[in-house]
């Protein structure tokens, strides 16, 4: 037996093409993603119509809907033949379809696609886009399961199936990582139809609307400022290309060292002085670094800026089971541990030392403190935090009775790595204790120089 999947069009009867009204015309029973659609009512009587409506209305989660749907057209298919109904075209937005095809491939079994005309042709006649700007289609149900989706806010984006204010209102948090509130977007009703509503406002409004229905959807405009990856590394590369600038083009992956580290110390600095405007211009420099030597890597033909985030995408995943796996965990510590684990599998370890793949080039303070957390794990720690203080104290009477130059630099050395233990042991982190403290003396000092400057 086999699946009949027939395309309704975007609205009445008069979308139907000929193939199509020939199958409905002549089938016995049909078995509707949706009942709500004007072309059904349309349908000769002698149809019987099976709707999958309470689907959508009874699944707890978006992707349960169409593991449903796909699952009991799949089974009834064993006994007999099955025509599909859904709107538009079936290869348009239509995430049952793409998921019963590959089921089907899977199982054997035959898939018929008859075409319909899409929801795509009359919503760009009435918002005035055209699909050759880079359009980019897709189900709302699928970005409103999203925390981060993923579109290109560079290209226009159009939404089908934003079918009630449940899932305008889904779709809008999840649009909310991209765009800002006040983004103007449109939202199209019954598209195609003499009834149509076109309505313009923004994002945050959409599920306010009293329009919304079974044929609403969402058009989105690009954001008015270049904003992606690809965007910038194409600004890079464009920097790097025979006509770009001159100083781009004579960088190489050392001479942007300097650069890179002072970025990341800037990041830094706006993160402790919580200035989020600046955090997010400093982020933006930092970001330019890593796609450049990223271009640059690619002239050499080492890796792409696809496989960096390929790369990066795969090992949280991989380094986090507990979230996108069966592992159980009930702590930071043991999430910790894991990834530990993970990191010497994955590296297949051959070190001879637990301190072997230290970072040389770690601020010091930093890479005492991961020096002292890795010998901590085999116990090779102090007891109790009395015997760092212990410690601390015969550190400081031997700083007193050192007498040359050298020995003054020796015995500093171990104080500040008696203090960085006790940093440890308190859970803080004494990178940042330093930081934070030249931050103070610095803002006290102005306070003193300004009061000796008011005196004078």
């Amino acid at each position: 037996m086999g699946i009949t999947v027939v395309g309704l069009g975007p609205g009445s009867g008069r979308y139907l093409t000929r193939e199509a009204w020939q199958i409905l015309a002549e089938a016995q029973e049909v078995y509707l993603r949706t009942e709500r659609h004007p072309a059904v009512a349309e349908l000769p009587d002698s149809v019987q119509r099976h709707s999958f409506d309470s689907v959508y209305e009874s699944a707890a989660e978006f992707s349960a809907v169409y593991e449903e749907i796909v699952e009991t057209l799949l089974q009834l298919s064993r006994d007999k033949e099955i025509i599909y109904v859904v709107p538009g075209h079936p290869h348009v937005g239509e995430a049952t379809v793409a998921h019963l095809l590959t089921r089907a491939a899977s199982a054997g079994q035959d898939v018929r696609i008859v075409p319909g005309i899409s929801f795509i042709e009359p919503v760009l006649t009435a918002v005035g886009a055209d699909a050759l700007d880079g359009l980019q289609v897709y189900d709302a149900l699928a970005v409103a399961e999203r925390l981060y989706p993923s579109l290109n806010a560079d290209q226009p984006v159009l939404l089908a199936q934003v079918y009630n204010r449940f899932v305008a209102s889904e779709v809008k948090l999840s649009l909310s990582a991209i765009y800002p509130d006040e983004h103007p977007v449109t939202l199209v009703h019954q598209a195609g139809e003499t009834d149509a509503v076109v309505e313009s406002l923004a994002l945050y409004e959409i599920d306010r609307s009293d329009q919304i229905g079974h044929l609403t959807s969402l058009f989105i405009p690009p954001l008015p400022a270049k904003s992606t990856l690809p965007a910038l590394a194409e600004t890079v590369a464009v920097l790097r290309s025979p006509d770009g600038c001159p100083w781009d083009i004579e960088q190489t992956p050392q001479s942007m060292r300097s650069g890179f580290l002072e970025e990341a110390y800037e990041v830094l600095e706006a993160i402790e002085l919580g200035d989020p405007d600046n955090l997010r211009e400093e982020l933006g420099d930092m970001l330019y670094h890593i796609v450049m030597q990223s271009q640059m890597a690619y002239e050499e033909g080492d890796f792409t800026l696809s496989e960096v985030i390929a790369g990066i995408e795969a090992k949280l995943r991989r380094r986090h089971p507990h979230v996108w796996g069966d592992w159980q965990v009930n702590s930071t510590d043991e999430v910790l541990r894991n990834w530990d684990q993970l990191k010497r599998e994955e590296k297949n370890d051959s070190r001879h030392s637990l301190l072997d793949g230290i970072v040389s080039s770690l601020p010091a303070l930093l890479r005492a403190q991961e020096v002292q957390s890795r010998a901590a794990k085999v116990g090779f720690d102090w007891p109790d935090m009395a015997g760092i203080f212990e410690k601390m104290q015969e550190e400081i009477a031997e700083l007193q009775e050192a007498e040359t130059a050298e020995e003054t630099q020796s015995e500093v050395g171990d104080l500040l790595f008696t203090l960085v233990n006790l940093s440890r042991r308190y859970g803080v982190q004494a990178e940042n204790a330093l930081r934070e403290a030249n931050h103070r003396f610095e803002e006290r000092f102005r306070v003193v120089e300004s009061l000796v400057s008011q005196q004078q």
